[in-house]
């Protein structure tokens, strides 16, 4: 189901020089994308996020390190992923509250999403997020 909070695993091609992965139309996402963005220098106590999204479904993967990605469903229950492989992501749909943190020196994560960036779209009170069931 496509309102499900789940791990996806990219496509990955591995031999004795490395690994590879990619993303292409029809292959890796549930959605069709719209923007993408990374980011990096995180601080390793910091925390990224802090939001919801009414409408934007998003994937986030690390590119290199590691972190944490701790979702608020609307009944208040927390889910935690780690993200530690290149080749894996986690799809977060549309109304779910998520926050990053516990980053590893030097992680880089990229976020991809079905919509280009628009500031009425996010829920930014974890309060307003709870009581608008």
């Amino acid at each position: 189901m496509e309102d499900d909070i789940r791990i996806i695993e990219f496509p990955k091609i591995n031999d004795e020089r490395g690994d590879l992965t990619f993303l292409q139309k029809d292959i890796g996402l549930p959605f069709e994308i719209k923007r993408v963005f990374w980011t990096y220098d995180l601080k390793t106590h910091s925390k990224r996020g802090g939001h919801a999204y009414k409408r934007q479904n998003e994937v986030i993967s690390v590119v290199s390190g590691s972190a944490n990605i701790i979702v608020t469903n609307k009944n208040g229950s927390k889910e935690e992923f780690i993200l530690n492989q290149a080749n894996k992501g986690i799809y977060i749909p549309a109304n779910i509250w998520r926050h990053v943190e516990n980053f590893a020196t030097n992680t880089i994560l990229l976020h991809i999403s079905d919509s280009t960036y628009d500031e009425n779209d996010y829920i930014r009170n974890i309060d307003e997020y709870l009581e608008n069931e």
